[in-house]
This record gives C-alpha cells, structure tokens and sequence, in this order.
C-alpha cells in the first residue's frame, strides 16, 4: 500500500502494524546503544544528539517509507522539507524522545512514532525498550500497554493527583507551587511521560516549556485513546504538521480533573 491507500479500517490497521514493528526496530537498536559507550555532540548547547539518535531515526525512516513512499516525514533528527506542509499524511518521530536521560544512562527515553492525517495523529506508538513498556493507539481503537487494554485514572481530588513533571521544570519552579497538595514526580521525556499518563501511572502530566510535534503527537492519542484529555493551558486541542511545530505547553490528564489543572495553570 502506498501513502494515497483508501481510508478504511484494513488501511489504518495497516499503517498501525507498520508503524508498530517500526518502533521495536527503533527501541532494539537504542536498547543496543544504552549504557555506552557512543559518540555525543551538541546540536546546540544542551541540546545532545548521539549517534544512537541518528541510527535509530535512519532505521525507522527506512522502514516507514519504504512501504509509504508517498507519505511525509518529519524527524527530529532529519533536515525539515516544506512540502510536507502539502502532505494529507505525515509520519512525525522522535527516535529517542530523553537524550539527555539517555547519555546518562537513565532509563527515561521512549522511541516516538506517530500518523498524523489533517493535522490529528491516527496511530502512534511509544516504546521504552529498557522497561519493556510498549505503549500504542490506532484511532477509535483504545490504548494498550504491552497488549493490555489501558485507560487514564478517574482521580479528581487535587490531594490525591500524581502529577508527571520534567528534572528542569521542577528545578525552574514554574508551576509545582500551584499544586503544593498533590505528589510531583520528574520523568524527564515527555513521550514517555504521557504514555504512562495514558496507562494510569500518572493522574496528570504538565508541560509549560515549549514542545516540538515529534515531542507529543505520539503521546497526544495514547492520551485521548485511553479516555483522557491533552489541550494546551488554554484548553485549545494541539494541530500537527503546520509550519510552525513548536507549541507553547500542554497539560494531559483524565477527564476528571482536566478543568481543575487548567484553572489552577490560569492563576500562575
């Protein structure tokens, strides 16, 4: 099939598997790369790239493209092309979302694939191939964890929330002040983060740093897939694959408190 097949379920299954089987491409190679040693340099400062980024980005675009050759791309670690601005389907990855987690031999990274038809991603799948954590989504079809169906949590007492947070946003102080009743734990890739969102680890994950498409699009319909709820601090559903990728924040959670993280983010 090529990137101009039909809309039909078959088709979007498809797409799902090949996108799958991408992703544990991807999360082999990087698991082959963690713990060292390999080549780091800066793209900009604090910014790392390794050169497991870049085997992990040329393996699944090899992949992916392959079988869609017709379809857009748009990587963190591959030069951006404008005519995917044209594209009615675009792939969008990460091949290791937590860089930095990852040079220091964390692990908190997740590998980041995501269909994106007019703007919503259709399927996605991240994987964190050191805790063996598949997460994946197809539209209208749920979110599984490994195979299991998931869903986000029902908590709406503030007291109660687990709310995921970065190493560098707790270290800023930018919105844990707001939330002095509720547990915050840092997890630095917010792929990862919001795909345990989707699995019910965390209660709601905020973001007040800017994202890139590659960072989220995956993570938005783990979120959504599982019941939950993923805006901007507006409350403004995120678009991808537009000229400009970068978007200001967002906050994911389950239904229950989505309005309450809003409100209280209003007040900073």
């Amino acid at each position: 099939m090529s990137g101009s097949q039909p809309d039909t379920a078959a088709a979007l299954e498809s797409d799902h598997a090949l996108l799958c089987a991408a992703a544990r491409a991807g999360g082999a190679i990087a698991k082959r790369y963690f713990g060292g040693p390999f080549d780091v340099r800066e793209k900009s400062p604090g910014d790392p790239v390794t050169e497991a980024d870049l085997a992990v980005d040329a393996e699944i675009k090899r992949l992916i493209l392959g079988e869609r050759p017709e379809d857009a791309w748009l990587s963190e670690e591959t030069a951006d092309s404008p005519a995917r601005l044209d594209a009615r389907r675009v792939w969008i990855v990460d091949p290791i979302d937590g860089t930095k987690a990852f040079v220091a031999g964390r692990p908190e990274f997740a590998v980041s694939i995501a269909l994106v038809e007019n703007g919503r991603p259709i399927a996605a799948a991240i994987f964190n191939p050191i805790t063996d954590e598949f997460i994946d989504a197809v539209r209208n079809g749920g979110t599984r964890c490994n195979g299991q169906r998931v869903q986000v949590t029902e908590e709406s007492d503030t007291a109660a929330l687990v709310l995921g947070t970065s190493h560098n946003e707790l270290r800023r102080k930018l919105w844990r002040h707001l939330f002095p009743e509720s547990e915050v734990e840092p997890v630095d890739a917010i792929a990862y983060k919001l795909g345990l969102l989707a699995a019910g680890r965390f209660d709601g994950v905020i973001a007040l740093r800017p994202k890139s498409d590659w960072d989220i699009a995956a993570g938005d319909l783990l979120v959504h897939e599982a019941g939950g709820r993923m805006t901007d601090a507006d409350g403004n559903v995120l678009r991808y694959n537009r000229a400009e990728i970068r978007h200001p924040n967002l906050v994911a959670s389950g239904p229950a408190i989505h309005s309450a993280l809003l409100a209280r983010l209003r007040d900073r």
